[in-house]
């Protein structure tokens, strides 16, 4: 075990690598000469096999996808590392006095989609922090949509967080999230009576101007300062998407103090300057316009990015943060520290496999022993310099106050600092500048976290995975399928525009980060290329099964033994690194399945989409995923059943691939009973149809047996039950000859 302290004061953290290290690289390199032995056996074929060549070339280009996936995957086991903090002896190395600032970023975009009710939570519980100085927290909430109706439900929020907030403090709580608290099984007194009187009121108050869009004169009663801006909001946000800067400080240390006299956090509203001028860059633009305003009014050292629909699960975050950021011997290379993305309200099995435990556990545990994890777009506290530069070299940025060791000395709520303010949130501020290129967050993808993350390690910067026993933040989750295989959709056209780009990791990233880190990030960017080859092997086999023509080595024949070792050898260490990151094998036998569903639909069709975008069609662009939740479905997805709901290309795909294994299963059955050599020739067609007519039960059950809503709609059946007779006339004709 190797040790790490801050100043030789006390131990601040520990880091231990992992047992499985020496067996992980003994493995690999044996499932890499199966690999291989494969991969020839395919090239032999495609000379003198006795099956059509097309079949034979499909499944080479399919395993060698399969084969760069295994590549890049072993990235994440060379080195793997386990981390654990010391919060408590932070104080043995930093002076109270001395623990610096934070500013907290928070992004919201449509009141309707995540609720300002939500968002406030988030906010409230990311301010009860615990920390020895309440007011060196500001948080920031971004509003894209620029709505009166957030800038409302916040200052509603601010006088509640006067009770609230002195509350956690005194009581020491772990869920400093109103909703959460109020929620559970709390022992009652009058006091936290009071407090959910008043939280109710609130809740109330902001659910209703939401509900019917407008603030009724009455409630902005006690409001002086922030009932003009509203009023301007309610104005715009009406007549269009485009709008002014407006900054609005709702809380102010310097003023404003909780009911037992402490400064409070400063909690301060922007909606930046939209434009049709100017590209507006999605969360990114959003979250540089908080970096250069935050930068005008506290410019604090260590930024935290957070969601709006993940709550701060432990009061105790900031403080294991900064175990690292007090390191003398990390700090000149730390860029930023991630915790993993955790979530609540999961169901016993996961069935959509929403923990994405290798994405946000497993393979960060791995890029932890090589220079960090990627940045995951929340839960991560930066260092503010990283985005001015790399470790060795700075971009100066166009205006002094916007450098990192800027000092603030004026109240934030000042004229002089709003207009500096106000002027770096305009919509052509970036205008011939290196904001989203060499300064900030970076531009050129949907997924902004992966890029900036991606490149702030080329730029040399060191980052650092921390992974808590208790959550450090837990957040909302899609509890239907649309909405899940949406988001991924959206999520793959992000990482195939960093994929194909003179940027690509296999290229660029190796170069700048090393092999093993340029791998890691490869594994993310060509994952979502293994459409091809669970596309090849959900359908070829079966359509080659159902007309009686055999792809695979009989049973007897040593190639056999080869497909069966890289299939189990594959399957069972998944499902060790599953289970030893604090999982079960019934949600790993979910996770399995949706990285097959996901693959046969949000990979595939954003690699057909992404095609398109090249020959030049439109997209849709971002699209906020809703973050209200219907109750029947959250009883259904409570009960593990799955939600479709909606007939779309992506369902009609999972229904015909599972009509047609069905099919191919059953008759291999037939060919099975008919004797003779048929189950030497067709065991492993028939096995492969078998795996994935079981992985799709859940279709099954959603197109015959459910007969109420978040079923598969019967239109959907008919034409995926059309397209799955039609695939097998098309293929019977070219097996004819």
């Amino acid at each position: 075990m190797e040790l790490s302290s801050g100043a030789g004061a006390g131990i601040l953290h520990t880091v231990r690598n992992s047992r499985r290290t020496i067996f992980n690289r003994i493995f690999a390199a044996i499932y890499t000469a199966a690999v291989f032995t494969l991969l020839s056996h395919h090239i032999l074929s495609l000379h003198h096999s006795p099956s059509p060549s097309f079949i034979t070339l499909s499944f080479l280009i399919a395993d060698l996808l399969f084969t760069l996936s295994w590549i890049t995957t072993q990235s994440f086991r060379i080195r793997t590392v386990y981390r654990t903090v010391f919060p408590d002896n932070l104080e043995t190395v930093l002076p109270m006095l001395d623990f610096p600032a934070i500013d907290v970023f928070v992004c919201t975009a449509d009141p309707y989609k995540e609720p300002p009710l939500r968002v406030v939570n988030t906010a409230l519980s990311l301010m009860g922090f615990d920390y020895p100085a309440p007011e060196k927290i500001s948080v920031y909430i971004s509003d894209d949509g620029g709505s009166h109706l957030t800038l409302f439900a916040f200052m509603e929020a601010a006088k509640f967080a006067k009770y609230w907030l002195p509350f956690c403090r005194r009581r020491r709580l772990m869920d400093t999230c109103p909703d959460v608290f109020f929620r559970s099984s709390y022992s009652p007194t009058i006091e936290i009576e009071e407090l959910k009187n008043m939280y109710n009121d609130m809740r109330i108050r902001i659910e209703k101007v939401v509900e019917i869009g407008k603030i009724d004169e009455n409630y902005l009663a006690n409001y002086e300062e922030g009932r003009e801006t509203i009023s301007k909001l309610s104005r715009w946000t009406f007549s269009s998407q485009y709008h002014p800067t407006i900054i609005q400080v709702i809380l102010d240390n310097t003023k404003d103090k909780d009911k037992t006299g402490v400064p409070m956090p400063n909690l301060i509203y922007v909606a930046r300057e939209k434009s049709k001028m100017s590209s507006h860059h999605f969360k990114a633009g959003a979250l540089n316009a908080l970096l250069r305003v935050s930068a005008m009014m506290t410019n604090a050292p260590i930024i935290l990015t957070q969601d709006c629909d993940m709550y701060s699960n432990d009061p105790q975050t900031l403080r294991r943060a900064l175990c690292y950021f007090s390191d003398s011997n990390l700090k000149p290379n730390l860029g930023y520290v991630q915790f993993p993305q955790s979530f609540h309200g999961l169901n016993k099995n996961d069935i959509y496999a929403n923990e994405f435990k290798r994405l946000y556990i497993v393979n960060p545990q791995g890029m932890d022993g090589l220079s960090g994890p990627g940045y995951m777009g929340s839960g991560c506290f930066f260092s503010r310099r990283v985005f001015f530069g790399g470790p060795v070299f700075f971009v100066d940025p166009e205006i002094p106050q916007l450098r990192p060791d800027h000092i603030v000395n004026k109240p934030i709520g000042s004229k002089s600092i709003l207009d500096l303010a106000h002027c770096v949130a305009g919509f052509n501020y970036e205008d011939q500048t290196s904001w989203g290129t060499k300064m900030g967050f970076r531009y050129g993808s949907l997924v902004e976290d992966y890029l900036t993350g991606y490149t702030l390690h080329c730029e040399g910067w060191k980052s650092v995975f921390c992974n808590p026993k208790r959550p450090a933040f837990l957040g909302d989750i899609p509890i239907n399928i649309n909405d899940l295989l949406n988001q991924t959709k959206r999520w793959v056209l992000g990482i195939y525009e960093i994929t194909f780009s003179k940027y690509s990791p296999i290229i660029y990233g190796t170069r700048h980060m090393g092999l093993l880190m340029g791998l890691a990030y490869s594994h993310l960017a060509f994952w979502p290329t293994l459409c091809v080859p669970i596309t090849v092997y959900a359908f070829l086999l079966q359509l080659a099964l159902l007309n009686g023509v055999s792809i695979f080595p009989e049973v007897s024949n040593a190639m056999f033994r080869v497909y069966v070792f890289l299939f189990v050898g594959s399957y069972a260490q998944d499902c060790l690194d599953f289970i030893l990151a604090d999982g079960t094998f019934l949600r790993w036998w979910s996770d399995q399945r949706m990285f097959l569903i996901r693959g046969l639909t949000s990979y595939l069709f954003a690699t057909i989409e992404y095609i398109a975008l090249l020959l030049g069609t439109e997209s849709d662009g971002f699209i906020v995923t809703s973050k209200v939740l219907d109750s029947d479905q959250g009883k259904r997805y409570g009960q593990g059943l799955f939600e479709f709901g909606v007939h779309s290309p992506m369902i009609l795909m999972l229904s015909t691939t599972s009509i047609i294994n069905l099919a191919a299963f059953f008759m291999g059955i037939l060919q099975i009973l008919k004797g003779g050599d048929n189950l030497e020739r067709f065991f492993a067609q028939i096995f492969v149809a078998g795996f994935v007519s079981v992985n799709s039960w859940p279709i099954y059950e959603a197109m015959l047996i459910r007969s109420y809503k978040g079923r598969i709609h019967g239109k959907t059946t008919i034409i995926s039950t059309m397209a799955a007779t039609t695939l097998y006339a098309i293929t019977s004709l070219y097996f004819a000859h």
